[in-house]
């Protein structure tokens, strides 16, 4: 058995990279602790506040953004680190050559439900001379590593540092991650979706094109069945099109033009971007490739297509673009 720390040793990932790995890795163990507890460790429900977002905050989503920036600040190779539930970023040492953004708990809304949910992080590095948000605005393609922690069943930390994806299960005997699956292929044809459905009125006129050729199964211009698949939190859905394939969108909607998508492009989509990528994936908006648009702010929001990606290249084509 390979652990978390052999294999970063083995793939030559550089001291401040692996440090910064470890102490996800750490938060990760303690959030699937207190997660675990549930309803016995007091964690449930609201916390009675909203995020910069405007999303109502659950308990453990302040408990894991707070966990995750203890232990990243400490670990002395994080310059900052951004996350959805902060204003802005937040500062660590000077002497940090890393920048960390995530989200703390993706799919908050499973928590009262005790379904799936999940940690997402994206690591960049930080060449500036002087920290200000500006140093978070990154394209994708510049990402170090990115992954997340899945807590489910099994407990699964999934990892690219740009040589392909890994999937790690935390043993609860050893209380370490052991490696699993040394390398994440996507398979490039599906018959699985994944879409929020009650949206469908608010969706593009392409994105509807899109979905009622796949509803229409076998006798449709596709010729073949589709299943709908849909877990309620990003990371869920993407592990599965990591495990076996499928196709996850969170298009566009006319509910507020003026933002993109719901998806957040730094701790969202660009690293699930970079891990499908990885996997021989595609990861696009309806009309360019995730991880080369410049960012403009810390929070902002995209639409994502991503998966298999003869399927990918199947929904673009509805919205006018080839790949």
């Amino acid at each position: 058995m390979q652990s978390f720390s052999s294999t970063l040793r083995l793939d030559n990932v550089s001291p401040e990279l692996s440090n910064t790995l470890y102490a996800l890795a750490l938060a990760g163990k303690d959030i699937d602790f207190r997660l675990r507890q549930g309803s016995l460790g007091g964690v449930l429900g609201s916390a009675g506040n909203e995020n910069v977002q405007g999303e109502t905050q659950k308990k453990l989503d302040v408990i894991s953004n707070d966990l995750l920036k203890k232990i990243l600040i400490d670990c002395g190779s994080v310059r900052a680190i951004a996350s959805e539930e902060e204003d802005s970023y937040v500062e660590g040492p000077a002497s940090g050559r890393l920048l960390v953004n995530f989200d703390p708990l993706d799919g908050s809304s499973n928590i009262d439900i005790n379904a799936m949910v999940g940690t997402i992080f994206s690591i960049y590095p930080y060449r500036d001379d002087s920290l200000s948000e500006t140093s978070f605005l990154q394209p994708g393609i510049n990402q170090v590593a990115a992954g997340y922690i899945l807590y489910g069943p099994s407990t699964m930390l999934v990892l690219t540092t740009g040589n392909g994806v890994k999937m790690y299960t935390l043993d609860p005997s050893l209380g370490e991650f052991i490696l699993t699956v040394d390398s994440v292929n996507i398979p490039t044809d599906t018959k699985e979706f994944a879409i929020n459905m009650s949206n469908q009125r608010f969706w593009a006129e392409d994105m509807q094109s899109y979905i009622a050729d796949l509803l229409a199964g076998k006798n449709g211009k596709r010729g073949k069945n589709f299943n709908m698949r849909w877990v309620a939190a990003m990371v869920g859905d993407v592990h599965r099109v990591l495990c076996r394939g499928g196709l996850f969108t969170y298009p566009w909607d006319s509910r507020n033009p003026n933002k993109a998508g719901k998806l957040r492009l730094m701790y969202e989509a660009n690293p699930m971007s970079f891990l499908v990528e990885q996997a021989g994936g595609l990861s696009w908006t309806d009309s360019q490739r995730i991880m080369e648009i410049q960012p403009t702010a810390i929070h902002q929001r995209v639409p994502v297509i991503l998966g298999s990606s003869n399927e990918v290249k199947e929904c673009l084509n509805c919205h006018g673009v080839t790949v």
